[in-house]
């Protein structure tokens, strides 16, 4: 039987599973060959460094929503396979910031960064960057493994696990073909608004929220009618809470998003918003203010004073409230979504109160 309580601060029982399993898994590597100690150590470090916990939250009530007893025999068995999602997460990120040549992450180095660091201050034979980059490639490859292996161990009957192996291989396919499709996206330069939508939709939506959802009922043995409506509830909902990430990446508080101000324009992002704001400045001739967006994006040495300007130009030819009224669109056709799927209280409730937390941060 599950320890009372795992609906109340379900991100702390996630938090409590990552830890034991990441001290399983790390220490059978650490006694055969030690000088992998310090790269199983970051990569406990960067999983349980932070994060919001929403993939295992999602799904966690995708299954309460299909009928899962939080007080039955498969509880323990649902946390450990919906926490296994924050090793996919682990792996993405660690990817991305790699791809993306980010330098911070959550206020602390990226772990290319770290590593090349680590490199130099040794003196080590090499490049410091190429040994940076490579240790980046294995450690989030490892956090891949690893959210296998959680998710195939969880302590669920054979069946139960074999249900949920679709959304589990989809979620994982579809979010490496996100991955490529953002940074196939940024080389080829499309800046229209229908590229940025097929990114959000196959990135974020379906991975952050759709096949969660997905996982989480076919754990509790929903049917296809309450998965497309779950289904259908999370596109409109990761849609909508890619968008609100796009309008932080150029206005939000560092302190808050974990990442300097107006590093998505650094990195050459081809969100909705930009696109939009390009296409707005086309429409009202507003030559200035698309040259001041369209410079930004993938300047690498894009200052704030020039983030602001940006910031500037995307209000002033009404991009922000664009993106603004498409949040509040998509998360009112997630809602509607949401009430046809007729789920189980208290899981509309809390899933609910997620669309809210997830669509309507500030900056």
């Amino acid at each position: 039987m599950s320890e009372p309580g795992f609906d109340a601060d379900f991100p702390a029982h996630v938090e409590r599973a990552l830890e034991k399993f990441l001290c399983e898994a790390g220490d059978p590597i650490r006694a055969i060959e030690p000088i992998t100690g310090p790269g199983v150590d970051a990569l406990s470090e960067f999983v349980l460094g932070g994060g919001k916990r929403l993939r295992p939250t999602f799904a966690w009530w995708g299954w309460r929503g299909a009928g899962g007893d939080p007080d039955g025999p498969d509880a323990d068995g649902v946390l450990q396979a919906v926490a296994s999602l924050e090793l996919v997460q682990a792996c993405a990120l660690i990817h991305d910031d790699l791809m993306d040549s980010s330098d911070s992450r959550r206020g602390s180095p990226t772990v290319h960064v770290a590593f090349a660091k680590r490199h130099a201050d040794h003196g080590w034979l090499g490049s410091a960057a190429g040994f940076g980059q490579a240790a980046a490639v294995l450690l989030g490859d490892l956090a891949l493994a690893w959210a296998d292996d959680m998710f195939a161990a969880a302590p669920l009957p054979a069946q139960t696990l074999a249900a949920a192996r679709p959304a589990w291989r989809a979620m994982r396919t579809e979010v490496l073909a996100g991955q490529y499709l953002d940074v196939h996206t940024q080389a080829t330069g499309d800046a229209s608004p229908e590229a940025a939508l097929r990114i959000d939709r196959l990135k974020t939506a379906a991975y952050t929220v759709q096949r969660p959802l997905h996982l989480g009922a076919a754990l509790a043995g929903a049917d296809d009618r309450l998965i497309g409506a779950l289904l259908s509830f999370g596109r409109d909902l990761g849609v909508a809470f890619q968008l609100r990430d796009d309008l932080l990446g150029v206005f939000g508080d560092p302190s808050i998003t974990g990442k300097p101000a107006g590093d998505d324009l650094r990195e050459g992002k081809r969100t909705l918003l930009l696109a939009l704001g390009m296409e707005l400045a086309g429409a009202q001739g507003r030559q200035a203010d698309a040259t001041v967006i369209a410079d930004a994006v993938g300047d690498k040495d894009l200052t704030e004073d020039a983030v602001t300007e940006v910031r500037e130009a995307l209000t002033g030819v009404g991009a922000v409230a664009a993106v603004e009224r498409r949040i509040e669109d998509l998360t009112s056709a997630a809602l509607d979504s949401l009430d046809a799927a007729e789920l189980a209280e208290p899981a509309p409730t809390r899933l609910r109160e997620l669309a809210v937390q997830a669509t309507q941060r500030k900056y």
